[in-house]
């Protein structure tokens, strides 16, 4: 199987279509050229040979006429092409390589709209002209476009040939680089998902109104917000810090008001001061804002809860 893009200068959006294609065909060659034979003799065109068919393996955005966009009215270059055909099978084949997750088609196809809406869409952007995805020169497009060979290397490396050979070890460079990011994306929004799900089976105490979470690197807050209405206070494991927490739930991302604040008498308060107040003798500290607490045991963090809980009833 081969790869064919276009030789000379490259750019983030044939990059990263090129990144999406080796991810699912690792053992495709990849020839950078504008060679007419060799373009139409490949498995996949991309940004070059002026076609735009899928069914075909072209990704081309170029021919007079094209007016490919997605329904938002943002315009595709190749990186759109080929992750609007393969984004999917690509978000899939990651989440089952480096989280061992199998996903269903519908969650891959909505990750893959996400990432298209967070990274994609804004490489498309910039190749066409319509918008720079940062301001200055770090964003990623730009980034990318820094690893093409300047005129420095090519004094140094020597023009033709042997500067085109520097680019494609470049273009893999930047090939690499687009692969990481799209495995973090991948990674973050299926730990997201698996992340939701484990919130949701959580233990529920005090009626419904203290959840407990074994690991406090779980990202519960939205889920908490969305739909857990009676939950007041979070108790979760510190595993690398061997240590249990105790959140106040904020009412909105915008706001640190919460739902209820930990007890008053508490705040700023740590270690043995912290203890004499609560009576839990393993209490370490509580923020002055009072919405995160902490013990250095699940007992004396049930134990904070508790009063917690008793203060807003009490009405303090």
């Amino acid at each position: 199987m081969v790869i064919v893009t276009h030789n000379g200068k490259f750019h983030a959006d044939d990059a990263w279509a090129c990144a999406v294609l080796q991810i699912l065909f690792p053992d495709a060659e990849l020839v950078r050229t504008r060679d007419s034979a060799t373009i139409e003799a490949a498995d996949f065109a991309v940004d070059v040979g002026g076609i735009w068919d899928p069914a075909t393996g072209r990704f081309d955005h170029h021919q007079k006429g094209f007016d490919g966009a997605r329904p938002t009215g943002v315009p595709y270059a190749s990186a759109g092409l080929v992750w609007r055909e393969y984004g999917a099978r690509c978000v899939a084949a990651l989440a089952l390589r480096y989280v061992g997750r199998e996903l269903r088609d519908s969650t891959a196809q909505e990750m893959a709209y996400a990432i298209d809406a967070d990274i994609v869409q804004y490489l498309d952007l910039s190749d066409v002209g319509a918008a720079k995805n940062a301001p200055g020169g770090y964003g990623l497009s730009a980034i990318v476009s820094g690893f093409n060979p300047n005129w420095l290397d090519e004094e140094r490396i020597g023009y033709g040939a042997p500067t085109e050979a520097f680019r494609l070890q470049e273009f893999r460079r930047a090939m690499a680089l687009l692969t990481d990011i799209m495995v973090n994306s991948v990674k973050y929004r299926v730990g997201a998902l698996m992340a939701v799900e484990q919130v949701r089976d959580a233990d529920t105490l005090e009626d419904g109104r203290l959840l407990y979470l074994g690991n406090s690197a779980l990202p519960w807050s939205s889920v908490v917000r969305k739909e857990m209405p009676k939950v007041l206070f979070v108790i979760s494991h510190s595993i690398g810090e061997q240590r249990y927490m105790l959140h106040t739930v904020s009412v909105s991302t915008e706001s640190f008001e919460a739902r209820a604040d930990l007890p008053a008498p508490w705040a700023g308060l740590r270690d043995a001061d912290l203890a004499a107040v609560t009576g839990v003798p393993d209490a370490t500290f509580c923020h002055n804002g009072r919405f995160i607490a902490a013990a250095k045991s699940y007992e004396g963090a049930l134990a904070m809860a508790k009063q917690a809980l008793q203060a807003v009833d009490a009405g303090n």
